[in-house]
């Protein structure tokens, strides 16, 4: 069995259309899209329309779509930019104990420079309630910022209706939708939005790329200064073959959703069921919510083994699977979202994320299950 990657949450595989698209750029285009030449223009045009492609494929226009150079600087944008031209109305936002840490840490800064912070309670299963939303909401209560899908177990928030609690209070609301882009359907202009996060090597493109949707009218303040591109909101040279590729592989993300759904929810039942089969569902749990989550991510503990430990023979057996976010799975921490949950100490100290994209197969997630089976029994033996 060759190397089988279960870690599409982090990122994924440039997908051969994305990498053609871009390859043609580099190789055949190299203006700048701020000169006024042809060389300039034919860059322009690369640009304009990469966004076009983009606003279509996600219902928005493509004057309320500024590139970045990924989901972290999306979140960042949105945050510092809406509070830096809000906070003459109040110093309070809202977001919640799971958020992505280009949220949190993005939330810190703020706390640092006077700002108060609600910071939200999940239930057992990763879900913030729209009730904890409504009680947090103060007069002088300026953002919230809640993710559309958690990015370590998968759950899906209740994004819709805090959009509209949101918008009855006027109050200015951000997503992070990094986890959901070519998960869920997203059509921008039906969700009640000032802010939506994006970054294209979730969805089989290139790494160093994101967007941030900014809806008409809603207040953003640039973060980073120079150049006029992005009408104001972001300088600095645009990335054209980055933009390109991202637009491509949104293209095929959003015409593909209902097969990607479908297909990933027949790996999670076939690993799941395979799981079930070889070491009993007693030697696992699953962690998430049971209707509201993403079927291609699945978090699982099993309580006999540390997360280390597995994680180190599944690598052995060229199973590479992850501990939570990309961002801090390296340091091997215990999860802040599977500790917001509340899970037991056991359940906390086994988890694996398994998350399946391009290139997985059901015979891969037998192969899974029988390799988890292999390390359990042959841990028991040791003991």
């Amino acid at each position: 069995m060759k190397p089988i990657y279960l870690d599409h949450a982090a990122s994924t595989p440039v997908h051969p259309e994305v990498a053609g698209v871009m390859l043609k750029i580099m190789t055949e285009q190299f203006g700048n899209a701020s000169s006024v030449h042809s060389f300039g223009r034919a860059a322009k045009k690369i640009i304009n329309g990469a966004r076009d492609v983009i606003a279509s494929s996600l219902g928005c226009s493509p004057e309320e779509w500024v590139f970045t150079s990924g989901g972290t600087e999306s979140d960042n944008l949105a945050i510092f930019g809406a509070v830096a031209v809000s906070s003459e109305k109040g110093k309070h936002i809202v977001t919640t104990k799971i958020e992505h840490h280009a949220v949190l840490h993005t939330f810190e800064i703020l706390e640092k420079e006077g700002f108060s912070v609600t910071y939200l309670p999940v239930d057992s299963t990763g879900l913030v309630s729209v009730d904890d939303v409504r009680a947090a909401l103060r007069s002088d209560t300026v953002l919230i910022s809640i993710m559309f899908a958690n990015n370590e177990v998968g759950t899906v928030q209740p994004i819709a209706e805090i959009g509209e609690l949101a918008a009855s209070r006027g109050v200015l609301f951000h997503v992070d939708a990094v986890q959901a882009l070519g998960a869920l359907p997203i059509t921008l202009r039906d969700i009640p939005v000032d802010y939506m996060s994006f970054s294209a090597h979730k969805i089989n493109g290139p790494q160093g790329i994101g967007g941030l949707y900014v809806r008409r009218g809603a207040p953003i303040h640039p973060r980073q200064h120079g150049g006029l591109q992005e009408r104001g909101r972001r300088a600095g040279t645009e990335n054209l073959a980055g933009a390109a590729g991202f637009a491509k592989a949104v293209e095929r993300a959003v015409q593909q959703l209902e097969q990607k759904q479908a297909d990933s929810l027949v790996l999670r039942n076939k690993l799941l069921g395979e799981l079930d089969i070889r070491i009993g569902n007693e030697s696992y749990t699953i962690n998430g919510n049971s209707k509201h989550y993403l079927p291609n991510i699945t978090n699982l503990s099993f309580p006999e083994v540390r997360t280390d430990v597995m994680l180190m023979n599944l690598d052995m057996e060229k199973i590479s699977a992850a501990s939570g976010s990309a961002c801090t799975s390296g340091s091997l921490e215990i999860s802040h979202v599977l500790r917001a949950m509340g899970l037991s100490s056991n359940l906390l100290n086994s988890a694996i994320r398994f998350s399946t994209g391009l290139g997985n197969t059901s015979e891969q997630m037998e192969y899974v299950a029988q390799k988890v089976e292999t390390i359990l029994k042959r841990l028991r033996n040791r003991d």
